[in-house]
């Protein structure tokens, strides 16, 4: 089996297989829609439920202040009665779309606003409840939907400036704010909302990429662990096939003897021994890869590594030599599909843009071992050197030979380098002496799951 075949040479790919309905039923989230619950909408609204009854229960029984009681208790009424037709008329447990979760928002911004306008508008210390719904649109829905009901929070707060009921002073009307001061406050909830939600939606938004990401790399480790079972799926498939093939060749053999040779019965046994030793010999060797090679399969020595990380790419026009030395023990690893996978890409990077050549090296003593992979190409962009290794970043120029549409998402350096510290090794970027990007792994020899 040719290995560069069998190998996601680029992102696209990678994302096509993660997509396929039969290989990973994982699907990367391409939008920011349909990430609330129904059941989180309406449980946010018994909390402000509870929270305003409370409020006015103190004000009117404990601080003795007069306002409009009956209007207010009206409105807090209309919020219980949406819920308890959204619990009883809707499945709570459903994710909801942008436009009912945009839509139930914007009710509660409506009653909150007419709360505050029967209980003295902006200068309503609870005014600033307002950044509630637009924040959490900011976290969960589209930017329509938040630009949406940022604009009816500034356009209610706003008319708030001007008309409400006042405020249950005591005694009433002993004290008016003054009218610069509530525009102040009014500039600091749209300021505040205007933060507030772009911080949260900076963060969510990254966030979401990352878990997009992870999601990217375990299913480019599912493919590569499914590569590696394949030699212990010949040997088994080597082992159950021996017997009832054994049993051919002697059936065979015997009526070689019997027919004459020079028959068309007896051609036609001849054949069938002679292709059946044929099988019992690929057998042979599957078992050979299998079975009774383990032992040998399952461990690697460096060279070998480095030699199965360059094998795929060696046909790319790209000079890549090897390097392997060291003091003391010769170490021997476990091939582990972190491993393997991880190099690869790195190698396959290099290769991409390189010049002319790329150099492998390893090397190692009695603390680490250290595997460094070079390029002559045009190195890592300064810009961007120190966000290596996260997701989406992906910005070196490519020499003129090297087709501009190879280029992925930004998810291969993000890829190789989580498989390889799975391993426990540690990835630095810097410069190459051939002028252009290197990547330097090291491993403490000390780590037991990938030395033998």
């Amino acid at each position: 089996m040719n290995t560069q075949e069998t190998m996601p040479t680029d992102l696209d790919n990678l994302l096509a297989d993660v997509k396929s309905p039969t290989d990973a039923p994982l699907k990367l989230r391409a939008n920011t829609s349909g990430q609330l619950r129904r059941n989180t909408l309406v449980q946010l609204r018994w909390a402000a439920i509870v929270g305003q009854a409370v409020t006015l229960l103190v004000v009117s029984l404990i601080l003795k202040y007069e306002y409009p009681v009956w209007p207010c208790v009206a409105i807090i009424a209309l919020s219980v009665l949406v819920n308890l037709i959204t619990t009883y008329a809707y499945e709570l447990e459903r994710r909801v779309g942008d436009r009912e979760a945009g839509m139930q928002l914007g009710f509660d911004l409506i009653q909150l606003a007419g709360l505050l306008w029967l209980t003295g508008g902006i200068s309503n210390p609870f005014a600033l409840l307002i950044l509630a719904p637009v924040v959490t649109s900011a976290t969960t829905l589209n930017k329509k939907v938040l630009f949406t009901l940022g604009l009816l929070a500034t356009g209610f707060s706003f008319a708030l400036l001007f008309t409400f009921q006042p405020l249950p002073w005591d005694p009433i009307g002993s004290f008016t704010l003054p009218f610069t001061f509530r525009v102040g406050v009014w500039i600091a909830i749209l300021v505040g909302s205007a933060f507030t939600s772009l911080y949260a939606w900076r963060v969510t938004r990254e966030s979401r990429r990352m878990s997009d990401a992870l999601a990217a790399t375990e299913a480019v480790l599912a493919h590569e662990q499914k590569l590696s079972a394949l030699g212990g799926m010949a040997a088994a498939a080597a082992h159950e096939l021996g017997t009832p093939l054994a049993t051919i060749q002697v059936i065979a053999k015997e009526m070689s003897r019997e027919l004459d040779p020079v028959t068309p019965l007896g051609e036609d046994a001849a054949l069938m021994l002679s292709q059946a030793k044929r099988c019992r010999g690929i057998l042979e060797q599957l078992s050979m890869r299998g079975d009774a090679g383990d032992a040998i399969h399952d461990s690697l020595s460096l060279e070998d590594l480095l030699e199965e990380a360059a094998e795929p790419y060696i046909a790319f026009g790209k000079d890549i030599s090897l390097d392997v030395r060291g003091e003391g023990h010769t170490p021997t690893l476990r091939r582990q599909a972190e491993l393997l996978y991880g190099l690869k890409n790195f190698v396959e990077n290099a290769v991409d843009f390189a010049k002319d050549s790329v150099e492998l090296t390893g090397i190692w003593d009695s603390q680490n071992l250290t595997i460094i992979i070079g390029d002559d190409g045009a190195g890592f962009d300064p810009t961007i050197k120190g966000r290596l290794g996260q997701p989406y970043v992906s910005k070196r120029q490519r020499p003129k030979q090297v087709d501009e549409l190879a280029g992925g998402l930004g998810l291969g350096v993000f890829i190789a380098t989580t498989l390889i510290e799975r391993t426990g090794g540690k990835v630095n970027f810097g410069q190459s002496p051939l002028g252009g990007a290197q990547i330097r792994i090291v491993w403490p020899r000390k780590n037991a799951e990938l030395f033998i």
